[in-house]
């Protein structure tokens, strides 16, 4: 399941996560953020080893800034409160899982 998180929460669920996490930056009016997003719906119940969250870059600009996010979607993957890779774009499901099981 992915979960919507804001600044607030960014460090507690992300930096300071045991797990892995997979964070969906993202917009309400973007397209391709709509067509991402059932795909990471699909496989975020795949994986319970991985965290997924959704960070509304309208929301939450100071996050946006944080990670340098000029495109959206952005999926960022993070591994001990580290970066661990980057994938811009709309992904086939069978791509994002290649993503997310290089965390694990």
């Amino acid at each position: 399941m992915v979960k919507e998180i804001t600044t607030q929460e960014f460090n507690e669920k992300v930096i300071n996560n045991s797990k892995p996490a997979l964070v969906d930056f993202w917009a309400s009016w973007c397209g391709p953020c709509k067509m991402l997003s059932p795909v990471v719906d699909s496989v975020s119940e795949q994986y319970d080893q991985v965290d997924f969250y959704k960070v509304n870059v309208d929301e939450e600009p100071e996050l946006a800034q944080e990670f340098g996010i000029m495109s959206i979607p952005t999926l960022i993957m993070f591994k001990n409160g580290e970066v661990l890779d980057e994938s811009v774009g709309v992904a086939p499901e069978v791509e994002l899982k290649a993503f997310v099981e290089k965390a694990i």
